[in-house]
């Protein structure tokens, strides 16, 4: 349950669909909105100038098209006539930002300079210029197209979409979540909720667009932002969090704590006899026997073959029979190596084995050290868990020494 959680349910919701409902609530309440009316462009045009510098500043293309493509479509809806001709541009929009939002968001980040970078912002360019020819040169056929009822979808009474703009909404719905499902994160769902209030942009009335645009905008750079933060506190091959995240819990511990240090025994030669591909698996099945340790313990990868278990107001002597436990479960685990014709993926009908993967015997070694003492900093308590380990190693290895 809490793998789950913390894999699908809390990328899927914070901080996109958060973000969302708080909004919705606060325009249920007319004093809040008609206070927020008169500044909801300049608050549009801010996020819109953060997507954009962050987009550009750290080379994330995804998040640069998708707040232009909201800019864009901003500013031809501000340009039409009210009348059909803000009813065309809404239906033209509503058509063509949804499958955007959905493209983009399969994209491979490259660079904007790049000739991909280029082609895509040529891409926005050219649906501009097409929208246009369309609403000046074929402005009724156009119009009675985006009005027809030729899909006859069922609509609920209180969606007013068109029926090609709710199939377009659709699709780019079931592109996002699939790809959600397929890469869970923060920015993959952040484009889900983007849509979603888009999409209550181009329901609502014209006093709510501008702000619903400003959120989907804003989800869109929280997403980026909260995928930062993961990248510089989790650890992307164990899923651990990092020696950073290590560093700054340590700085929140109170008086009484144990540091544990764990290392992979013989790690350098899983490495030089079975590759780095070997190597990586080991990491990744000893870390998760690490997240799994008892007695309140928390794990990290403090890098290499190295990780750490904090054990916040816990004495040394009521952890080490958890360590000595933890140890003995990674040294009982079942590690196969994966055969050269192994599949990824239990086939349904199993064919004949063409060759025998082997197994391997994974032990770690553990020192660790209690703060007390002369060990007051948490620097202090690192070394003296390090010499523990050290000590570990050099008894012999497969044990734990404090």
């Amino acid at each position: 349950m809490r793998t789950f959680f913390g894999t699908l349910l809390y990328p899927f919701f914070f901080p996109g669909g958060a973000l969302l409902v708080a909004v919705l609530i606060l325009l249920s309440q007319p004093a809040w909105l008609a206070s927020l009316r008169p500044v909801q462009g300049f608050i549009l045009w801010i996020v819109i100038a953060a997507g954009l510098f962050l987009g550009w500043r750290f080379n994330r293309s995804r998040l640069f098209l998708a707040t232009l493509a909201l800019a864009v479509a901003e500013r031809l809806l501000a340009l039409a006539p009210v009348g059909d001709g803000r009813s065309l541009m809404l239906s033209l929009i509503g058509v063509l930002l949804p499958l955007n939002l959905a493209f983009f968001s399969c994209l491979s980040e490259r660079g904007l300079l790049t000739l991909r970078g280029m082609l895509r912002l040529l891409l926005i360019a050219a649906q501009v210029g097409c929208g246009v020819w369309l609403y000046h040169q074929h402005f009724a056929e156009t119009l009675a197209m985006l009005k027809s009822t030729w899909l006859n979808l069922p609509v609920p009474a209180f969606v007013s979409l068109d029926q090609p703009v709710l199939a377009s909404v659709i699709l780019a719905f079931a592109v996002l979540l699939f790809r959600f499902v397929r890469h869970p994160g923060v920015f993959e769902s952040g484009f889900l909720w983007a849509l979603a209030s888009v999409v209550l942009a181009l329901n609502g009335t014209s006093a709510h667009w501008p702000l619903l645009f400003a959120v989907a905008g804003l989800i869109l750079v929280l997403g980026i932002l909260e995928t930062f933060h993961f990248m510089a506190f989790r650890d992307e091959l164990t899923g651990l969090p990092a020696r950073r995240a290590m560093n700054e819990a340590l700085l929140k511990l109170g008086s009484r704590y144990t540091l544990a240090m764990v290392d992979i025994d013989f790690f350098k030669k899983f490495n030089d006899r079975h590759g780095h591909d070997v190597g990586d698996q080991v990491l990744r099945m000893v870390a998760a026997r690490l997240a799994t340790v008892r007695g309140g313990g928390r794990a990290f990868r403090y890098g290499g073959e190295e990780f750490a278990l904090l054990f916040s107001g816990r004495p040394v002597e009521e952890v080490l029979p958890v360590l000595e436990q933890l140890r003995e479960d990674i040294e009982h685990a079942e590690f196969s190596l994966r055969g050269t014709f192994r599949p990824r993926k239990k086939p349904t009908h199993p064919k004949q084995k063409k060759s025998a993967a082997g197994k391997l015997r994974v032990t770690v070694s553990i020192g660790a050290a209690e703060r007390g003492g002369a060990l007051k900093e948490p620097a202090l308590v690192l070394k003296a868990a390090d010499q523990a380990l050290y000590r570990a190693k050099k008894r012999g290895r497969n044990q734990v020494c404090r």
